[in-house]
């Protein structure tokens, strides 16, 4: 009797489902990557608009009488740029609890924090002083922050 002939060629339904199962294994353990990645991504991006404020803050300062009064409101570009930081993070902010993100001028002073998305209890804030910094993320209906913590 020839050995060779008394196996038959392909595989077993069970060698099949075993690989099938090792493919979803390894499958969702790379979204999960993923995901985290995404998220720090959009951090990032939120960090890097919020700083891109203080050049423009800079330059509202100079050209209005070195005063911050009204900037957050009246400059379109810090306007844009506190709102693209915002919208970045908005699909996880849960309506009435914390706010997204704020920016606050003072004559002399200003800051700007924006709630982070892989950490949506933290925030990240610059200010006038130079800070740039990671806080907890504030009540939007009670913001009176002028410096980050």
């Amino acid at each position: 009797m020839n050995i060779s002939s008394t196996y038959r060629r392909g595989f077993t339904l069970i060698e099949l489902l075993v690989v099938i199962a090792v493919i979803g294994i390894l499958t969702s353990v790379i979204l999960g990557s993923v995901n985290t990645v995404r998220d720090k991504s959009v951090d990032t991006a939120v960090r890097m608009n919020v700083r891109g404020i203080r050049d423009h803050m800079a330059l509202y300062y100079d050209a209005n009488g070195l005063t911050y009064a009204d900037a957050c409101a009246s400059d379109p570009s810090i306007a844009n740029a506190v709102a693209s930081a915002r919208e970045a993070v908005s699909s996880v902010l849960t309506p009435g609890g914390q706010g997204d993100g704020e920016c606050v001028s003072t004559d002399a002073e200003w800051a700007v924090w924006v709630n982070l998305k892989s950490t949506p209890a933290n925030a990240w804030c610059v200010d006038s002083a130079g800070m740039s910094d990671t806080i907890p993320a504030q009540d939007s209906s009670a913001v009176d922050l002028i410096t980050c913590p």
